[in-house]
């Protein structure tokens, strides 16, 4: 009876350990400046392509499906089992395509200031791993390094990562939308039910599946680099 209860505590020690290591990593609080950006979502309040709860709902959902699930959600799931099985040749591949699908400046600058920043504080954490990435990466493969010392799977990582970058989203529109903190809990709720499908559909993607086609998105990306009043840095 004692040994069923050791190995019984020792497997919830295990999970319970993995868990925070997810909400710890996934957390909008983590120290890597990704308050800051709004990724395009300012320059579409601006243009009046978002103006109230439910047209920032529909913008953040189609965020999510056509542009998250399909670029930084399937780099990360890649990524995570390349890291774990030490083929830096695969990350690399993925560094350079997250760089090439980057349309314009305030994007790129996003992702290279948020990996650097992210390797930085696993200088903090977790030394040995941070000295794994050598060459500056992207936030997402960053991510993924991270990520690839734990014990969970991809799919959980990925659900963390979405969720972090969901609540991130809504805190921005409530920003400069704006909305009110109920109107932000009822879109992050509407983004936490769709999350399970976009990471299902990005774990799917092959190579040559991958893509980073939003046009409307970029182009507001731009304008926002040249936009007379701005609360973010994308």
């Amino acid at each position: 009876m004692k040994a069923t209860i050791t190995a019984t505590s020792m497997a919830t020690t295990t999970t319970d350990a993995a868990l925070l290591q997810l909400i710890w990593l996934a957390s909008p609080a983590l120290p890597i400046g990704g308050f800051s950006y709004s990724e395009g979502l300012e320059a579409a309040v601006d243009r009046g392509l978002v103006h109230d709860e439910a047209s920032t709902a529909s913008w953040l959902t189609d965020q999510l499906h056509l542009s998250l699930a399909r670029c930084d959600l399937a780099v990360i799931g890649e990524a995570i089992t390349a890291w774990r099985c030490d083929d830096l040749a695969r990350i690399a591949a993925l560094n350079a395509w997250v760089l090439q699908t980057r349309e314009t400046a305030e994007l790129r600058q996003q992702t290279e200031q948020m990996g650097r920043s992210l390797v930085e504080w696993l200088r903090a954490v977790q030394p040995e791993l941070a000295a794994r990435a050598g060459a500056p990466v992207t936030y997402p493969v960053a991510f993924a390094l991270a990520a690839s010392a734990g014990t969970a799977a991809p799919r959980d990582y990925l659900l963390a990562f979405a969720f972090g970058w969901a609540e991130n989203m809504m805190q921005a529109a409530i920003k400069s939308a704006p909305l009110g903190q109920s109107a932000g809990q009822r879109i992050l709720a509407r983004l936490a039910a769709e999350i399970p499908l976009a990471v299902d559909n990005a774990l799917a993607l092959r190579d040559d599946e991958r893509q980073a086609f939003s046009p409307m998105l970029a182009i507001l990306s731009a304008q926002h680099e040249t936009q007379y009043s701005r609360l973010f840095r994308s």
